[in-house]
């Protein structure tokens, strides 16, 4: 079941958890307090005597000094309180004696005591007196059966000598329907907890929940699958020089979209956009599952062909690296390609033969070679192994491949070599240099920034027969490379995508 997942459970666990504390809480707060309780802390228990065992040392003046008893003397500062939700009367202390509660300090001997109350609480001292039980022995203080209503409370000053700080003290004895029962002291040199106990296990529990839930969040793969997500099969063909692009798209979209299947066939601008148009003249069905990736724009006379702009590629011409050139003008290479230029030393380069290799007639990178940068076609092939020449009376060695990959392993391998490609699958290649064209260097920053004349660069066109239905895959995988996921990954391959601000308007001035 799709609503049975981890962060799911955790976030309903955690809901289930914070009801059932608020509402354990409710019940505890209206349900135990009810029980009528008196509680009593410490809230001081401090030496003046210099022979006390344990406590701050002090300082005497005067009657603390003079008065006798006074050398192992301790004061204790003892509040009794009603902590439960109902009034306590005389009757409700249990004891058969006549006093109510009884205070004992174990190893300590009560000196003296004094009894205060806060302010609107002045009748409670009327219940202090010899004839209700008030009175000291000993190790032990008698307290009196006191009312309290719920919230009241007195202070014990009690003077002790013959212990230590710290010894214990309790308060001894019963409530009916209730308790007697120490609560922690809040001491003047005490830091008051902000919290109660229930409240911070409370309170961990949900933060371990919410951070349960959030780290699920995060780490689980959360990307949306891409709109109007279809199934089916689509064939992407055409551009070597892009086929790497679309090969990882196929890939993030197979795996966002699952029931679609996208097989990357590319063999040449050209040969993928006259495939497209024969299998859409057959089919029956008005536009077939195909989509073709052109280097610049379709040929002449297939009308049929709807064209969207991917982005802007820029390609670059690549060198052997035995041949220490780091710019060619434009003229310059147009003389290497016309056969004017047969030596490197010519250019001022080693004293090499020229050696030309490049893309077949198929290829959009050569179409565009042609169009930006030669102003014409190349001229004829005359070697089949890029080595030799097979037509003795051609001014240099000329061939032709298949493929990118073949012209960058080519030209990396022979001597005074010189090719094309598309600018990302030949950067970083170690046997290979890219020249500058008339001093601008191939850049998709310098590109989108307007700040570079760089010739070499056309739009990537992708074209389907017609217009595909909006509820096909073809239609769904050309919206998602023009948006989000798919920008980011023609970003990457070193491609300016048309479907940002700055690459529509690069994409509509480069048309």
């Amino acid at each position: 079941m799709k609503w049975l997942s981890a962060e799911n459970v955790v976030a309903v666990a955690t809901a289930v958890l914070g009801i059932a504390a608020s509402a354990g809480m409710a019940w505890y707060e209206r349900r135990v307090p009810r029980r009528k309780r008196i509680g009593y802390r410490v809230q001081m228990d401090n030496p003046i005597g210099d022979n006390v065992r344990s406590g701050r040392a002090n300082v005497r003046l005067g009657w603390f000094d003079e008065a006798s008893g006074m050398a192992d003397a301790t004061f204790v500062l003892l509040r009794i309180e009603n902590d439960g939700s109902q009034s306590i009367v005389d009757n409700d202390y249990t004891g058969r004696e006549l006093h109510g509660l009884t205070a004992v300090f174990t190893d300590r001997t009560v000196r003296g005591v004094s009894v205060t109350q806060p302010a609107g609480t002045d009748h409670l001292m009327d219940h202090f007196t010899p004839a209700a039980g008030f009175g000291y022995e000993d190790n032990t203080l008698r307290i009196p059966r006191v009312p309290l209503n719920r919230g009241d409370h007195f202070k014990l000053l009690v003077l002790l000598s013959g212990g230590d700080v710290g010894s214990g003290i309790r308060l001894i004895g019963g409530i009916r329907d209730g308790e007697v029962r120490p609560n922690r002291s809040t001491t003047p040199d005490d830091k008051p907890p902000l919290f109660s106990r229930a409240s911070r296990m409370i309170t961990v529990l949900l933060t371990v929940c919410v951070v349960t839930l959030a780290t699920i969040v995060v780490v689980r793969d959360d990307t949306r699958p891409p709109m109007g997500c279809e199934k089916g099969a689509l064939t992407v063909t055409g551009s070597t020089a892009f086929a790497p692009v679309m090969r990882e798209l196929a890939k993030k979209y197979e795996k966002d979209c699952a029931g679609s299947t996208i097989t990357v066939d590319a063999h040449g601008s050209t040969s993928g956009v006259r495939e497209l148009a024969a299998t859409g003249q057959q089919s029956a069905k008005g536009s077939p599952p195909v989509v073709a990736l052109s280097d610049g724009p379709k040929p002449e006379g297939l009308p049929q062909l709807r064209e969207n702009r991917v982005a802007v590629s820029l390609f670059t011409l690549v060198i052997n690296k035995d041949v220490p050139l780091t710019n060619l003008s434009l003229v310059d290479v147009r003389r290497l390609y016309t056969g004017r230029i047969t030596n490197w030393k010519q250019l001022g380069g080693p004293d090499r033969p020229v050696l030309l290799v490049s893309r077949d007639a198929n290829s959009g990178t050569r179409q565009v070679f042609q169009r930006r940068v030669l102003g014409r076609g190349e001229i004829a092939n005359s070697s089949l192994d890029c080595v030799h020449k097979d037509d003795v009376t051609a001014p240099v060695v000329r061939c032709e491949l298949d493929s990118t990959d073949q012209v960058l392993n080519t030209v990396a391998k022979l001597p005074g070599a010189i090719g094309y490609s598309e600018l990302n699958l030949a950067s970083g290649h170690p046997d290979l240099r890219l020249p500058a064209l008339d001093g601008h260097r191939p850049s998709v920053e310098e590109l989108e920034h307007g700040r570079t004349d760089y010739p070499y660069r056309e739009i990537e066109y992708a074209y389907t027969y017609g217009q595909p239905p909006a509820d096909s895959l073809a239609s769904s995988f050309l919206t998602y490379i023009s948006r989000g996921n798919g920008q980011d990954v023609i970003r990457t391959h070193g491609h300016l995508p048309c479907g940002t601000p700055v690459g529509l308007k690069t994409c509509a001035e480069n048309s």
